[in-house]
């Protein structure tokens, strides 16, 4: 996802009269626009899957800082120990 500044930054009035084209431009070339509103960076726009990709990599992220938060709070648990609980479980089905 690279943006090129020249042709990916536009105004929303731009966006708003050539919203399919925009639509076409994102979706074939995975590449965000940002739309501007006054002068300024307001939001983006971009494809659905690579919109899914971020939020799935943000996802990851946050389990990371899950698992460290455990790891540094002590919360953690060796194989043995988690082999052995999963025995018991799968045992009383």
């Amino acid at each position: 996802m690279n943006i090129n500044l020249k042709e990916d930054v536009k105004p929303i009035s731009y966006i708003k009269s050539n919203a399919a084209k925009m639509m076409k431009y994102v979706n074939e070339r995975k590449s965000p626009i940002i739309v501007t509103q006054n002068g300024e960076a307001k939001a983006v726009l971009m494809d659905i899957e690579s919109y899914q990709q971020t939020e799935n990599a943000f996802a990851l992220l946050k389990l990371l800082q899950y698992a460290e938060k455990s790891i540094a709070e002590g919360n953690v648990y060796d194989h043995e120990q988690v082999f052995s609980e999963l025995r018991k479980k799968i045992s009383k089905k």
